[in-house]
């Protein structure tokens, strides 16, 4: 039997990904609350115009899409000054108690990823009491003038509560000025809307598929879990939302009472900064001697330059085409002329549903790849059978019938969109990154066991201390280089290549952890009416 959630009680942004529901635009904003009725009094005034989940259209239970969305989460610290109950607070997990910038040494944010780099608001989170970040209230909206109208809405209610809650300033923006929101948008290439970022990619391709989630069943293939007979199943909802239950078939841990956590989620919000120089000086420095060393001499310096992006990520730039299936430029133009033939549905199965099945060796796509790190399916539970030929391997099931158990329960809901604009591809210093928001009932078990274990070290893919390419926290220390290794297919006539001294690609500029309540968790945190008993 499917499961229905009930979508009038979850909010927008934990179900949809705004960026690709026509809203190309947002603002976000925080703040701080200094008095705790007052606060619960704005709280209230803003629940009353959250975006919930339920569907948007034409039709007689659908509801029109609106101009711009409206969506509330909250730090420990703000559940504390809205005066939570402590026998609720104490329900809380340990990191979203003790907040991103003091698990920073787990997260890997040291050197120019380190706190004391961060934007001013993050920077003075929990330092000074006045400056701690409590209230994060999200718009995304369908053009920049309805964005400023939600946010002169936004600005409206704050006034009508200047003496309980006030805005935080500080974040970073053009020259280095200071600014009261970050704004995010995304990017457009000869006039027309993308969803790349700023290195090039096409991004949210492979976001997951949950029970419940009120999309086209075909959506699933390859975004759900991959089932001991090859079909795709949808993800056990209880990894994404409170209060229901999750792939090892038990409810996640959760505050007390049940109205406060049920259809809620954790948040992951953190500003990357995108070293763009140091990506595209890179590709210069190993795209020729790459193409070299796999054979590939006949094609072009552009060619070149975009096989060895295509490595570092496990997609090509272009269209987002799986290197699974289009490891080289011959197989790339069959796959393009496949996907050009299909309609929009074959297109998104062309480029979502696939495994790693035939890829085991990482000869296609390498292990310290972006996309086999944060979502390796079934590739970590290959074993080898005694009773094959030496070398075989085949798929454990062992773990709850699915053969990828242990990567069912490190996956995340992504959302956000690119910030700033890149003015000049030879510097670094300019005001560009993406700002992502990852969607989880567990941040310990599932954001962080990635951060820490898939991407910055890399022994479950056999590959040692090597770190993820695109987001590892490269040493800045030249005694102490990153390192990773593009492998070859075990029948294939050329070396592995090593990429050597790679350098700090994508930089933290600030972060928090956030509880998204549903809205009977909002409505009640608003009236003061927790009663964990």
């Amino acid at each position: 039997m499917t499961q229905q959630l009930d979508l009038p009680d979850i909010q927008g942004n934990v179900i949809r990904p705004y960026g690709r529901f026509g809203y190309p635009v947002g603002r976000y904003v925080f703040y701080n609350i200094k008095d705790s009725t007052l606060g619960r009094a704005f709280v209230a005034a803003l629940t009353a115009r959250v975006t919930t989940s339920v569907d948007w259209g034409p039709g007689p239970d659908q509801r029109p899409q609106p101009d711009w969305t409206l969506n509330l989460a909250f730090s420990y610290q703000g559940l504390k000054n809205l005066d939570l109950p402590v026998a609720s607070l104490i329900g809380f997990s340990p990191e979203f108690v003790q907040g991103m910038k003091d698990r920073h040494d787990i997260l890997g944010d040291n050197g120019p990823s380190a706190p004391e780099h961060w934007d001013p608001i993050w920077r003075e989170n929990r330092e000074i009491r006045e400056r701690d970040v409590h209230i994060f209230v999200q718009i995304n909206a369908r053009t920049p003038a309805l964005r400023e109208a939600g946010y002169q809405w936004l600005q409206a209610r704050v006034a009508q509560y200047a003496e309980g809650v006030s805005l935080l300033s500080g974040h970073r923006a053009d020259e280095g000025a200071l600014i009261d929101y970050q704004d995010v948008e995304i990017i457009f290439e000869n006039g027309k809307p993308t969803s790349k970022e700023h290195f090039g990619y096409t991004d949210g391709i492979g976001d997951p598929a949950f029970e419940g989630m009120p999309n086209a069943p075909d959506y699933v293939l390859g975004r759900g879990k991959q089932m001991a007979d090859g079909s795709w199943a949808p993800l056990a909802t209880g990894e994404f939302l409170l209060g229901h239950i999750d792939e090892a078939q038990e409810y996640p841990p959760a505050p007390d009472p049940q109205l406060l956590s049920r259809n809620g989620s954790y948040m992951v919000y953190r500003k990357l900064h995108e070293n763009v120089a140091s990506f595209e000086a890179y590709l210069d420095q190993h795209a020729e001697a790459y193409a070299r060393s796999c054979g590939q001499h006949g094609a072009s310096a552009a060619e070149r330059r975009e096989l060895l992006a295509a490595k570092f990520v496990g997609r090509w730039r272009d269209n987002g085409a799986p290197l699974v299936k289009a490891h080289d430029f011959a197989a790339k133009k069959v796959f393009d002329a496949q996907l050009a033939a299909a309609n929009d549905a074959e297109q998104d199965k062309l480029l979502s549903n696939w495994t790693y099945d035939e890829d085991m060796s990482g000869g296609k796509c390498p292990f310290s790849s972006h996309i086999r790190r944060i979502n390796p399916r079934a590739s970590l539970q290959m074993i080898r059978d005694p009773g094959d030929k030496p070398g075989s391997l085949k798929v454990s099931t062992d773990a709850f019938d699915t053969p990828g158990a242990l990567s069912n329960r490190r996956r995340v809901l992504r959302r956000g969109l690119p910030y700033g604009r890149v003015k000049d591809r030879s510097r670094n210093d300019g005001n560009h990154g993406i700002v992502i928001m990852m969607l989880n009932a567990d941040i310990n078990r599932q954001f962080e066991f990635v951060q820490q274990q898939w991407i910055n070290y890399g022994n479950d893919f056999k590959a040692g201390n090597d770190k993820e390419i695109l987001l590892g926290n490269h040493s800045v220390d030249e005694r102490y280089p990153s390192k990773a290794v593009l492998q070859v297919e075990p029948d294939s006539e050329h070396a592995p290549y090593f990429l050597s001294k790679i350098p700090r690609l994508v930089e933290t500029r600030g972060g928090e952890y956030f509880f998204v309540p549903s809205m009977t968790a909002l409505r009640m945190i608003a009236k003061g009416l927790i009663d964990p008993t």
